[in-house]
């Protein structure tokens, strides 16, 4: 197991409601220190977060998080305002009801408008699979895949459960070429790190990856 190869893919998370800045910066630092893919934080801190670390990271940011049932107009909005403040990515998420009442081409055609908002900046889906039959995950996959964005993402950590190894492995076997999976939610250890890495996922979205390697030096 190589720890450098696990933070590198790790969005390093707080997505708490009451999270202050001053969590926020040391969530930057601990992310700038170990090297992280990104910091995930709420929209409301990007600019300030961008103006901290000044390009030593990347900044991700959440969209229509956690319910994703807010119109494609403020999700779009969303997306632009976070990319004028500093975000590097986005984590959007889907309307469930619509993936309820089998309105495919609805969220086909709001997940392409956000990947037009997005441009060149990362976009990643979250379905949220704890929600969806095993059906629906492999819909999802296909409409992620056709709206051009670079991530199917499993959870928001906000819902009933995270990430599980069978969902991953539904989304792994039926995204297209050039789709990454993030699994996000309930990774707590290093060894649950390695497990997504080595089945194929290539983002991490987690806020115990990096505690867990600070309390292992700790402890040296």
């Amino acid at each position: 197991m190589n720890t450098q190869t696990i933070l590198q893919a790790v969005d390093h998370t707080d997505l708490h409601v009451d999270a202050p800045w001053a969590s926020i910066k040391e969530l930057c630092d601990q992310a700038i220190r170990y090297q992280t893919a990104s910091v995930c934080i709420p929209p409301s801190y990007v600019k300030e977060a961008a103006d901290y670390v000044q390009g030593k990271m990347k900044i991700c940011t959440v969209i229509g998080f956690p319910n994703g049932y807010n119109t494609t107009a403020v999700k779009v909005f969303e997306i632009k305002d976070a990319i004028a403040n500093g975000a590097d990515e986005v984590d959007i998420v889907i309307n469930l009801g619509w993936v309820k009442d089998k309105k495919y081409d609805a969220i086909l055609s709001e997940l392409t408008q956000a990947k037009k908002a997005a441009g060149e900046h990362i976009l990643k889906v979250i379905i949220e699979t704890c929600l969806l039959t095993d059906e629906e995950k492999i819909e999802m996959s296909r409409i992620v895949t056709e709206s051009g964005a670079d991530f199917i993402k499993t959870s928001t950590g906000f819902s009933k459960y995270g990430a599980t190894p069978e969902d991953v492995r539904i989304l792994l076997d039926h995204i297209g070429e050039g789709v990454q999976c993030k699994a996000a939610g309930g990774i707590r250890t290093l060894e649950d790190a390695q497990m997504y890495l080595d089945m194929g996922v290539t983002r991490l979205g987690t806020s115990s990856v990096v505690k867990a390697v600070m309390a292992a030096e700790d402890s040296l």
